[in-house]
């Protein structure tokens, strides 16, 4: 089965030049966690509450920041012809939920989550498989281990 199949499309996005506050108000209004950051039709960050917990509020920024302050910019994404096998492998080595899908152009058009895949028939073994790689100890965002 390939991502295209399973994905989320009609991606709410937001711009560079947003402020937090709008940002943080379209994840409140859909309910999502995290939403990609494009310029110009392209792929250029992902914005998660996270980033806006740690990178402005823990620092004393205002709402009117602007996304491009504290977006994560490695962003690690797929593409829509991949099989949904290689992503979810890719998913539990790199320990994300969820990926942008892009086209061989990189122009987004779609997410793909574990949610997606746990909800699609034929997918919810790879989607069990990746979710116990995402949640083993450890990792660029674990709480566990050194303090900062």
């Amino acid at each position: 089965m390939r991502v295209s199949q399973s994905m989320t499309r009609n991606v709410e996005i937001v711009h560079p030049e947003d402020s937090i506050r709008e940002a943080a108000a379209l994840m409140a209004q859909l309910d999502i966690g995290s939403v990609p950051v494009a310029e110009d039709d392209r792929l250029i960050g992902m914005l998660t509450d996270r980033d806006i917990a740690i990178r402005a509020v823990a620092r004393g920024l205002g709402p009117d920041t602007a996304v491009r302050s504290v977006m994560s910019t490695d962003v690690k994404y797929c593409f829509e012809d991949q099989t949904i096998e290689d992503v979810t492998e890719n998913m539990a080595n790199i320990q994300v939920r969820r990926l942008p899908v892009v086209d061989r152009d990189k122009r987004l058009v779609g997410i793909i989550s574990l949610g997606d895949l746990a909800l699609e028939e034929g997918t919810e073994e790879e989607a069990g498989k990746a979710l116990k790689g995402v949640s083993r100890p450890g990792g660029e965002h674990s709480q566990a281990g050194t303090q900062h």
